[in-house]
């Protein structure tokens, strides 16, 4: 949702090292729940783009909160601190922006 991953590799390599299995599983189970769809990749047919759903995209606010209470009581990651910084600036622009770019991935690669 915030860090433009949307192949299997991409969430694979992400720095929170998740298992395979337990990524398979997720991803099956996000996809079940109506959360996120498999497309066909614009780039190569060896690989499935991950798109959200409205209904995905939809939790963009929620996540926005959660990000912002973790900044406050966690160590974040230097590229996660620099999302909760523009996301405190102006958190319905922010939503908004990211909500309009969420909608639009995918058309973005295939075209």
């Amino acid at each position: 949702m915030f860090y433009d991953l949307n192949t299997y590799g991409e969430f694979l390599n992400a720095p929170e090292k998740i298992a395979t299995n337990i990524l398979a599983d997720r991803l099956l189970k996000l996809e079940e729940h109506g959360l996120i769809t498999k497309e066909e990749h614009p780039e190569s047919k060896a690989k499935i783009f991950y798109k959200l759903t409205p209904m995905g995209i939809s939790l963009l606010p929620v996540m926005t909160e959660i990000s912002l209470w973790g900044d406050k009581h966690f160590k974040i990651s230097p590229q996660a601190k620099a999302l909760t910084k523009l996301a405190e600036k102006d958190k319905p622009g922010f939503i908004k922006s990211l909500s309009k770019k969420l909608s639009n991935v995918g058309s973005k690669r295939s075209g």
